[in-house]
């Protein structure tokens, strides 16, 4: 096979250049706005993607034109042999390969993240506080992810903090955590709570949307403005005066983003969504293990791309006909 292609496009132009690609469905928090108190029916190994297949995958999805590589969970360092997978995939030669992490298993392992070529990471920390992080995640661990936190900081890897604001939950939390990037060079982004975990339960009316995050953030940093947003940002972006990281919202549920879409995402099992909120278009394991060709795979790709959702409120009203969603974050990929 010798299909090169520099750009791909999805039905309504939008350039798809950056894949996510979820490793594994398990994860050793238990974060109510992820999954149930009691966790999820996890997929039996030989269900999950090898790490053979996946990089397979990426190096078809490369020649494809996606530049921009992000290896999420669950938690990916639950995974064994996650490192070794890794290094391969910085050696494809992608521009950006970047991990999302709740930072439990990683402190020790930063050093040798920077050293590979990881290009960034996303962590998730929702609270500052103990009692009230115990309380979303259901672990003690807040000390591991802060000792992964001053590590990253420390090695100079470009790291964002990810915080789902939860109404009656964080929400004292939002000042002190934009507080971290005033004294490091950190990117602390908000993101609106979405619908999935596990549970097929979210709030009548989401209250702690993107405008009341903003609106919060200026009673305690009123001259925070807003700047011009990189392509394909999913934040809305701000600075304030003296800081040295910078603040962002994620408006994951009211999607306002969508028109600037270019990623799509591959859960643990191999199930390709164009979308957040579809139901999964094809499954590439199930191609790959059927001994389909790496052809054969790149049409099936261009025809799911030939058809995708126009923004996410549409995938959701074409997956179940406005039924709950009741997926886990965690089997999706965060």
């Amino acid at each position: 096979m010798k299909k090169n292609i520099s750009f791909l496009y999805d039905n309504h132009g939008r350039r798809i250049n950056y894949v996510r690609l979820a490793v594994t469905d398990r994860c050793n928090l238990r974060s109510f706005y992820c999954m149930p108190e009691l966790g999820i029916q996890y997929e039996a190994r030989d269900e999950l993607l090898s790490y053979e297949e996946m990089e397979q995958l990426l190096q078809l999805l490369r020649r494809m034109g996606i530049t921009k590589v992000r290896i999420t969970g669950g938690e990916p360092f639950v995974r064994r042999n996650m490192m070794t997978f890794l290094q391969k995939v910085c050696q494809m030669g992608f521009d950006q390969v970047n991990i999302t992490t709740n930072g439990t298993l990683t402190s020790n392992l930063v050093t040798e993240l920077k050293e590979i070529g990881i290009s960034s990471v996303n962590l998730s920390i929702d609270s500052l506080d103990s009692e009230r992080f115990f309380s979303i995640t259901r672990r003690d661990v807040l000390p591991k992810v802060m000792e992964t936190f001053h590590a990253l900081m420390e090695t100079g890897i470009p790291t964002k903090i990810n915080a789902v604001v939860m109404d009656g939950q964080n929400i004292d939390d939002l000042i002190p955590m934009a507080e971290l990037a005033r004294q490091y060079p950190v990117d602390v982004r908000f993101i609106e709570e979405m619908p999935f975990n596990g549970a097929g339960s979210h709030y009548q009316v989401l209250n702690w949307n993107h405008q009341q995050i903003v609106e919060h953030l200026r009673t305690a940093f009123p001259l925070m403005e807003r700047f011009p947003d990189p392509p394909y940002s999913t934040s809305m972006n701000y600075s304030i005066p003296g800081f040295k990281g910078k603040l962002g919202i994620i408006a994951a549920y009211s999607r306002t983003f969508c028109g600037s879409c270019n990623r799509i995402r591959v859960t643990p099992k191999g199930l390709l969504k164009t979308c957040l909120y579809d139901n999964g278009v094809f499954n590439v394991r199930d191609l790959i293990r059927a001994g389909a060709s790496d052809e054969q795979i790149w049409d099936t790709f261009l025809e799911a791309l030939g058809n995708r959702a126009k923004d996410g409120w549409e995938a959701e009203k074409n997956r179940n006909g406005g039924l709950p969603i009741t997926e886990s974050m965690s089997t999706i990929g965060g």
